[in-house]
């Protein structure tokens, strides 16, 4: 008998595309953090974002939430 592959879980970031504006909140070992800002890299177990500090990798099992946002009418 020939192996059934497992369906993936439902990752709400793997329907986001690189380029857009998110926020993500993430808890680390010192409490929650946001990162703002454009993704550069999408993957199953993290999401990459560049913000006004620099790249943030967020790993998947720190996420606590995020959801995409409008462009800043700043332009940051």
């Amino acid at each position: 008998m020939g192996m059934t592959q497992q369906p993936s879980p439902d990752l709400p970031w793997m329907r986001w595309q690189v380029g857009q504006r998110v926020v993500l909140r993430y808890r680390l070992a010192d409490g929650l953090h946001d990162a703002l800002g454009h993704l550069t890299e999408i993957a199953t177990d993290h999401v990459t974002v560049a913000t006004r500090r620099g790249e943030v990798i967020v790993r998947a099992e720190t996420m606590v939430t995020g959801k995409l946002v409008p462009e800043s009418p700043f332009g940051d």
